[in-house]
Order: C-alpha cells, then structure tokens, then sequence
C-alpha cells in the first residue's frame, strides 16, 4: 500500500459516521453501547475495545441509554455465552462456515480471529453499508446485503466445511409465520448444521415501549417472537434437535440485582429470562427429535 492509499485509509477510519438509521436496523447501535460501556466498567464480563472506538466515531445520542443497566449486563451475558460457544465449535472443526444473521456492528469475527474459517456476516444493505465503515470485507469475512427472509443468500454460502448460524438480537422482531418457513429452508438446505440463537423472554413480546433500551429508539420496533420452552421449535421441523439452552440469569447472578432474582423463581423463570439456545439440524428424520436441557 503506498502513503496516499494508507492516508486515505486512515482518514476513512477517523471519519465521523453522521447517517441516521431507521427502523430495526436502529436497534444494532444497543448492542454495541452495551459492549462499549461493559468494557470500560472495573469487572467487564467481556472485553470489546473495538466497540468503544466504534461508538466514539458515530454521531448519535448514546446517552440516551445511560440508565440501561440491565441491558449491558444482558447483552455482556449474552456475548460472552455466544463467543464460548462459538469458539467450542470452532475447536470441534479445524475447517468451518460461519453464518453471523442479523450481523449489525457486530465484532465477533475481528475478536475472535478465527482460523481456516469462513465467515458471512448477513444484513439489509443499510446494515452492511455501516459495517463497511468500520470493517473492510475480505477473503476471511465476506458480507450479505440482504434481508434473512430473502432466501437467496443461501446461494452466496460456499459449503466447505461444518456449518454454524448464529442470531443475535434478530428473531424477537418478527412473528412466527415468517419464522417457521425460514428455520424450515435452513434445516433443508445446511443439513448436520448447527445453530445458535436467542430467544426473547416471553414477558416481553408486545411490550418494546416498555424495556428500557429498545423504547429509547426512535421507531420502538416490536417485540414479536418468545417462546417459553425452546422445545417447542420441534413441531416446526423433524430434523430439528434441541443441543443445549443457557439461561442469562445463571450468570454473573451479583449483577442483575433485584430482577435477576426474582427472575430466578421457578414459576417465573421461563417468563423473564432471555436465553441462547443450541441447535442441531439433523441430516435425515431418523435422528432423536429435539430434546436438550430445559432450564
């Protein structure tokens, strides 16, 4: 690279990001505040300088979410969950595909590093156009600019190696008639993939005006998918098979105060906790329908 490319380069890294983002794609700016700030507190659960950088370049009224405590611990648990499981299955395939869906800022593919991999990171194409701001596209890590429901990106997905998907703060803004024919598509079309997922608690469907973050968004996208037990995505096809579930509130328990203990009740439990939930997609219907923990 000669001195007028790097200058130019560096000039494009300090640049202010002024563009205003609508609708749900304003959502992925929660995520990144959460990481930014959990980084800069004594004990972070997880370490994320690139999201602190990030939100210093942007021109929005991050401060707007300042009294947000419980989503920055939410989104720190849920971070660290997702970056362990990640990297367990990154050591179980020296060689694999990575499918990051509903991408947004997010920093797990530059954190994370990972090797002999390949890595799409999928969003709308206002989405995409920011990550490009902030992440250069390359052979390690190549994009899609569209929506999960368009299911042509599959097309773009060269098959080789172990398949992994993953949605983070995704699912929740959708209901699930449009769910169900996706999850149905994905089985088919990645058979012995795996996948990892949130799932909303269900005290929180239709109530986005309510929780403390998402309601400070200038369009309040709803809240529209929770399910209670993650067993139930059985029924949606027979090659689903249910590997694992984590509760957030069985983690960093001294940091979600009051809520997280009642939240801890068994009757309310599966009502109020948000959780990731590990998926296998079963290559043929013979294989042990979905099962798995059910805390």
């Amino acid at each position: 690279m000669n001195s007028v490319t790097a200058d130019t380069s560096n000039q494009a890294r300090d640049t202010v990001v002024r563009e205003r983002l609508q609708g749900i794609s304003e959502t992925m700016l929660i995520p990144l505040w959460a990481k930014a700030m959990e980084t800069r507190s004594a004990n972070p659960i997880i370490c994320d300088p690139m999201a602190v950088a990030m939100i210093e370049r942007i021109d929005y009224d991050f401060s707007k979410f300042s009294k947000a405590r419980l989503t920055q611990v939410g989104v720190a648990v849920r971070s660290m969950l997702l970056d362990n499981a990640v990297r367990a299955f990154l050591e179980r395939h020296e060689k694999a595909v990575v499918i990051n869906l509903g991408a947004g800022l997010d920093t797990r593919h530059a954190r994370l590093a990972p090797h002999n991999t390949s890595w799409y990171d999928l969003d709308l194409p206002e989405a995409i156009a920011w990550r490009r701001k902030f992440f250069p596209e390359d052979e390690t890590c190549r994009y899609i600019a569209k929506s999960v429901f368009d299911l042509s990106w599959m097309n773009a997905v060269e098959m080789n190696g172990p398949v992994l998907l993953l949605a983070e703060g995704l699912f929740m803004y959708f209901p699930e008639e449009k769910l169900r024919p996706l999850f149905q598509a994905m089985v088919d079309r990645f058979p012995g993939a795996e996948m990892l997922l949130e799932l909303l608690a269900p005290f929180w469907v239709g109530k986005s005006k309510k929780h403390e973050s998402v309601k400070m968004t200038a369009s309040i996208p709803e809240f529209l998918w929770g399910i209670k037990n993650a067993q139930e995505l059985g029924a949606w096809h027979p090659r689903l098979r249910l590997v694992d579930e984590w509760n957030y509130f069985d983690f960093h328990k001294d940091r979600w105060k009051l809520f997280g203990y009642v939240a801890r009740f068994p009757g309310l439990r599966k009502h109020l906790a948000c959780r990731i939930v590990h998926l296998r997609f079963g290559k043929n219907a013979y294989e042990t329908p979905i099962t798995g923990s059910t805390a």
